[in-house]
């Protein structure tokens, strides 16, 4: 990794407490191993940034997703629509929570079945995610992926 590329990563990533609502066990696991993911590998680029590392809060305000990055000589809050993620964003728990009662009841090939539509939809969600961050934040696809984890744990109302 070159030191340019170095520096357009995230250094903190923090889930609004107040945006939060609770969920499952499996569902704060997931959320956890996100961050945890997130923060070991990311490249996360603000449009206009001289370079990180970055902070970022995640948040809902006016059911619109908020994104506050705080970088050395940078600081903006980027407000994205949900209408655009909330039948993916709806489909994704449906299929979570056939996956984790099927961990526990299934056989190993209704288990991966479940995982790759599981799969399939998150990969879908990076995507979306990615195409709405165009212009003001470039990601990688694992950034992505780990980063709609984190719109859906703030998104899921139960």
């Amino acid at each position: 990794m070159t030191d340019d590329r170095s520096k357009q990563r995230l250094q903190s990533v923090v889930l609004d407490e107040a945006s939060l609502a609770s969920v499952s066990r499996d569902q704060e696991h997931e959320r956890q191993v996100a961050i945890f993911d997130l923060l070991e590998a990311n490249y996360f680029e603000p449009a206009g940034a001289d370079g990180g590392p970055y902070a970022l809060t995640i948040a809902l305000i006016d059911n619109r997703l908020a994104l506050d990055i705080v970088g050395p000589d940078y600081q903006h809050r980027h407000l994205l629509s949900l209408s655009p993620f909330r039948s993916l964003i709806k489909d994704y728990f449906l299929v979570c929570e056939s996956y984790y009662d099927a961990i526990r009841n299934a056989t190993p090939a209704q288990i991966e079945a479940l995982d790759m539509g599981r799969r399939s939809l998150h990969d879908e969600g990076s995507a979306l995610l990615r195409a709405r961050l165009a212009g003001k934040v470039e990601t990688d696809l694992d950034t992505a992926r780990r980063l709609f984890t984190l719109v859906c744990a703030l998104h899921w109302r139960g």
